[in-house]
């Protein structure tokens, strides 16, 4: 079978997957720096998702590793699938959170004009991070439905 990039248990899929958990988390420091985040749901909203986004890329990362370590080839069709739901159900958390904390740092910077009592700044840069994990998630969660057609 041909190589696709970003499969797993190959060194572009590892990279793919330190890539989704170092923006998640980063999205959460960021965001945790930002004094008041939690007084809104969306920001709460995006920290769990992104928490959860960490967990799932590192797990993968650390099989991606052991697959390359040990040269395993981890296109199991049931695998396989685990990988696409995990990945389309953290994609579209991690898409709708994304988007709910960027229509509400919307609202506070151009409406309400609350941006000097709050640091905008920070919660944008942690819903831009979110924003490019979700984007890596995308790609994965692409290599992956192929991936799965194919096995």
């Amino acid at each position: 079978m041909k190589e696709i990039i970003g499969s797993p248990g190959t060194v572009t899929g590892l990279a793919l997957r330190i890539g989704q958990c170092s923006f998640a988390a980063a999205s959460v420091a960021v965001m945790v720096s930002a004094k008041g985040f939690s007084n809104y749901t969306a920001f709460c909203y995006l920290i769990a998702s992104m928490g959860l986004q960490v967990l799932w890329s590192f797990g993968l990362a650390c099989l991606d590793g052991y697959a390359l370590r040990r040269k395993r080839n981890l296109h199991n069709p049931v695998l396989v699938s685990l990988f696409v739901v995990g990945d389309w159900v953290t994609a579209l958390l991690s898409l709708a959170a994304a988007c709910s904390s960027a229509g509400v740092a919307v609202l506070y910077a151009k409406d309400l004009k609350l941006c000097t009592n709050l640091p905008c700044s920070r919660y944008e840069i942690s819903i831009l991070m979110a924003f490019l994990t979700w984007l890596l998630i995308g790609v994965s969660s692409h290599v992956m439905f192929w991936i799965l057609a194919s096995v």
